[in-house]
């Protein structure tokens, strides 16, 4: 289990049940079984529940858990950003102490020298050979002097450059310090709202009988079907026949290898993964580095029309980049689909695409 799901794991643990059960008291009495109207005969009846108000259902637990993967999108970047300002923290916090350590040696090689003038009256060595009255000690003398003087100089430039190097990191680690706090509370506030959201969604589905889940995950399945069939009779896999590059290849085999694995927000492998984790993953596997979140990977990707679709590339979805998948190819994807479900394949057009990137481009 990665440092991630740990964390996820035991957070998730904390969520307050009546924030829960407040924001699912509307949904609870939208559900509420009708009062059964008297028959003709005089006898009361017990309306089936209409499949509208449970596919109303759907629809919410839907948008529910599509807005905790934004906020795990925002987890993510929180994150990756707080981990990228650490290691800069750590970086200058180095580079702070091996300048104190220089500038204490040039400290000390300048206290030494003045020591050296002091007990020779004020007069260096090189200057007391310029006054004799040998040519060849007096050309000696002046060229030691000479660089005397120049080291004199040097070793003084470079301990101010020193301590204004050593003033520059101190600020930067200061200023630093500050965005990895930002990124922190910022992670905090998402991490806060993906286990609000998940939690919500699961109390919803939890007041459901046993055969109306059934009947649930089938109007989920009936509704990707439907999307799936449009988008394929919209005649867009005629146009995709490309075959995926070779680190593409390497790609697809990693993301179709982790099928029946848990999706876990925040989580990038090897035992659990959230779909820009399983993404990311794979092409990282494949030698090339992506960004971790599906908003990112849509922002700093290639770009390519879907009819220009191959093998290996990333599908994007919803207006807000919120969900990504590989195309594998038979306009079929493979993604980590939400809380509760496991990495699968689907067809590509059972949800609404954005846009495709490539990142072998």
């Amino acid at each position: 289990m990665n440092r991630r799901h740990r964390r996820a794991a035991a957070a998730a643990t904390a969520v307050c049940a009546l924030t829960v059960l407040a924001a699912l008291v509307p949904a609870a009495a939208a559900h509420a079984a009708p009062v059964p109207a008297p028959s003709r005969s005089g006898a009361a009846e017990q309306p089936r529940q209409p499949e509208r108000s449970l596919e109303q259902v759907r629809t919410q637990i839907e948008d529910l858990y599509r807005q905790a993967a934004a906020a795990t999108d925002a987890y993510n970047l929180a994150e990756e950003r707080a981990e990228k300002q650490s290691a800069e923290v750590a970086r200058l916090s180095q580079a702070i102490v091996a300048g104190q350590a220089r500038i204490e040696q040039l400290r000390q090689r300048a206290g030494a020298a003045a020591r050296a003038q002091y007990r020779n009256g004020g007069i260096p060595d090189e200057a007391r050979l310029v006054l004799t009255d040998d040519p060849q000690l007096f050309l000696d003398g002046a060229g030691r002097l000479v660089q005397g003087l120049k080291a004199t100089r040097d070793l003084l430039a470079e301990l101010e450059q020193r301590q204004t190097d050593l003033q520059t990191y101190t600020h930067d680690a200061g200023t630093e310090w500050n965005r990895l706090e930002q990124h922190r509370a910022a992670q905090e506030k998402a991490r806060k709202r993906i286990q609000e959201k998940i939690a919500a969604a699961e109390k919803l589905e939890s007041r459901l009988e046993a055969e109306e889940r059934k009947r649930l995950r089938e109007l989920e399945r009936q509704a990707q079907q439907r999307s799936q069939t449009a988008w394929l009779d919209s005649g867009v896999l005629k146009d995709i026949d490309r075959a995926a590059g070779p680190q593409g290849r390497k790609a697809i085999a990693f993301a179709t290898a982790q099928t029946g694995k848990p999706y876990v927000w925040g989580a990038e492998g090897p035992d659990s993964y959230d779909c820009s984790g399983l993404t990311q993953s794979a092409w990282a596997a494949a030698g090339r580095a992506i960004p971790r979140t599906s908003q990112e990977q849509w922002r700093l990707l290639p770009r390519v029309a879907v009819r220009d679709m191959r093998p290996g590339d990333l599908i994007i979805y919803y207006a807000d980049a919120t969900h990504v998948a590989m195309y594998i190819g038979d306009g079929l994807m493979v993604h980590a689909p939400r809380p509760g479900r496991d990495v699968t394949v689907a067809g590509a057009g059972s949800m609404p695409i954005l846009g495709v990137v490539r990142p072998d481009m």
